[in-house]
């Protein structure tokens, strides 16, 4: 597995990919905000690769106080291989090479599987209650 910056040639791929790992893909995840993702914080916005197949993707962020990081998928048919594992250590190495001190990590509600591979790699809930609003 390999482990590189996604570019917007991945961007079919890793919608398929998140559909494929039970994600939710948004209006925010359209094409346009991805590109203005990439202009932020390109370095941050991974994929794993298995031969020339897209296996994992990973979406983090940094606003100069924390970072985040969303939509964490990997293809069912490779879940359990520590993919997610690999991605979220190298997103966290990034974080903390461009001065991050701490993570905020957004998961579904229900999500548990997702909730326990957190847990296993040290993070833990927050008493936080999340609001939105679209504009």
């Amino acid at each position: 597995m390999h482990i590189r910056e996604f570019t917007m040639e991945d961007y079919d791929k890793v919608v398929a990919l998140w559909r494929a790992a039970g994600l939710t893909v948004g209006f925010s995840e359209a094409r346009e905000g991805i590109r203005q993702k990439l202009e932020r914080d390109p370095q941050l916005f991974l994929v794993a690769e298995e031969g020339d197949e897209i296996v994992g993707a990973v979406m983090g962020t940094y606003d100069g106080r924390r970072g985040y990081f969303y939509r964490l998928g990997v293809l069912p048919s490779r879940q359990g291989r520590g993919i997610g594992s690999a991605l979220v250590e190298e997103v966290e190495r990034r974080l903390a090479a461009m001065g991050c001190k701490k993570i905020n990590v957004l998961v579904v509600e229900d999500n548990e599987r997702a909730k326990a591979l957190y847990r296993k790699l040290g993070y833990s809930l927050a008493p936080v209650d999340v609001m939105i609003k679209e504009l």
